[in-house]
């Protein structure tokens, strides 16, 4: 008989191929026993308020020490993807050796519950079921699938997203138009956004568009770091029938929340950017009462079309990062998502509060505790074009030793992004203040 790799269960005793009994052997025992070595205790924070912690260094140091990181520059632009902590990467390394020695052997035997496995954690830290997490490449290709998919559009209907959404994203919607035959609105996000402001704007933006059907919603933006209020404004939208879609990204990871929280049926998530997973892992959420709304992945029959992991076909790709998020996730609840929280609101605080006042500094984020948490663009006034920013980036390389990125598509010019990490120090914060109390002078 035929054996299907996404089918296959990984079995104890012995798994069927070609028709004989493989028994399970000491090679696979040892591919599926991780590396070997005693591992180091990780950084359990103590039982403290997340606010107190925050300022912690000395903890904060051994959360530090997780990390291999250049002695020439501070990189303030961890938003990209997360830096990968050191015992993931050695778990991560063994898994590769793993995959070239074992190759088809460990995929078809030992694999399938890893995955499984790892399926079944995601899925309980976001309080859902398995049934309803599918996992992926990363948020783009969740939420491609989830926008290309959606499919309760009809000819004449309007999808809207704003200027503060991804890139990728804008482009899904825009594909719409030939794919659906919908009409799509683009809005923009007021400046200075505030709760208010933004609930405010996504109540006209959906009055204005009576035939909206489906909105794009970026929980927290790569643009500037604004934090939606997005349980309040997909209530908003039902209200009015128009289903949300939400961009989860970067929020998950770095903000305390639970699928609940959202109150939305589509979200795409990423773990490799504030997880610290590998590179190339994310994964989709489809509320299960709403699976049928979702197109099968180029019509997949993989899997029946009640089975979520049939709204997508990534075929054979890196397993190597699944099988190391196990590690990421127990670095991750062992620090503690309200603590990393904490921790990122402390250290963008430290640096923007010094500069709040620096004239033609323009800060991005409000200071609603809601509205935030690692990154925060700030722009120069009157300097606002892609060479300018590119100016600036360079600048603060070059004379502060500190990594940023410019960031095209908001509305009213272009900003520099600067994000910590964990791994970042209170002196770094300093640091980046010093340099943008000058850039003005400069720039």
């Amino acid at each position: 008989m035929d054996i299907d790799r996404r089918h296959v269960l990984a079995g104890a005793g012995a798994s069927a191929i070609g028709g004989a009994a493989v028994l399970a052997s000491p090679m696979q025992a040892q591919a599926s026993s991780g590396p070997g070595r005693r591992p180091r205790p990780m950084p359990k924070a103590p039982d403290v308020p997340a606010a107190r912690l925050a300022r912690d260094e000395r903890f904060w140091a051994r959360v530090r020490a997780e990390y291999d990181l250049p002695r020439d520059y501070v990189n303030y632009e961890n938003g990209y993807f997360g830096t990968t902590p050191r015992r993931v990467v050695e778990e991560y390394k063994h898994h590769i050796d793993v995959l070239a020695r074992d190759s088809s052997y460990f995929m078809r035997t030992a694999y399938p519950a890893k995955e499984q496995a790892a399926r079944e954690r995601v899925a309980r830290l976001l309080g859902v079921s398995v049934e309803e997490i599918a996992l992926t490449r990363g948020a783009t290709e969740a939420l491609q699938n989830l926008i290309g998919g959606y499919n309760k559009l009809r000819p004449g209907d309007q999808v809207l997203y704003v200027d503060l959404d991804y890139d990728s994203m804008q482009y899904a919607m825009d594909w719409l138009k030939d794919r659906r035959g919908v009409t799509v609105v683009k809005g923009v996000i007021p400046e200075p956004a505030t709760h208010a402001s933004v609930l405010a704007y996504y109540e006209s933006f959906l009055k204005a568009n009576p035939k909206a059907r489906l909105l794009l919603l970026t929980h927290l933006s790569h643009r500037t770091g604004l934090v939606m209020p997005v349980r309040e404004i997909v209530a908003m939208a039902a209200a009015r029938g128009v289903d949300v879609i939400v961009d989860a990204a970067h929020s998950w990871g770095q903000l305390p929340f639970t699928a609940k929280d959202l109150g939305a049926a589509f979200v795409g998530y990423n773990l490799h950017k504030w997880i610290s997973a590998p590179l190339g892992i994310g994964f989709m959420y489809i509320r299960k009462d709403r699976l049928a709304d979702i197109d099968r992945d180029h019509g997949d029959q993989d899997y029946p079309a009640t089975d979520i992991r049939s709204r997508v076909h990534t075929g054979t790709s890196n397993s190597a990062n699944l099988l190391s998020l196990q590690v990421a996730l127990d670095l991750h609840e062992s620090i503690g998502v309200a603590n990393k929280h904490a921790r990122l609101q402390y250290l963008r605080d430290r640096w923007v509060r010094q500069v709040r006042d620096v004239p033609r500094l323009q800060i991005l984020t409000p200071d609603d505790p809601r509205m935030y948490s690692a990154l925060t663009s700030f722009r120069v006034q009157g300097r606002v074009t892609k060479a300018d920013t590119t100016a600036m980036t360079a600048w603060l390389m070059e004379r502060h030793h500190i990594f940023t990125v410019r960031r095209g598509g908001v509305a009213r010019g272009e900003v520099v992004r600067v994000t910590p990490g964990l791994y970042s120090s209170a002196r770094d914060s300093d640091r980046m203040a010093r340099a943008l109390a000058e850039i003005t002078r400069v720039f």
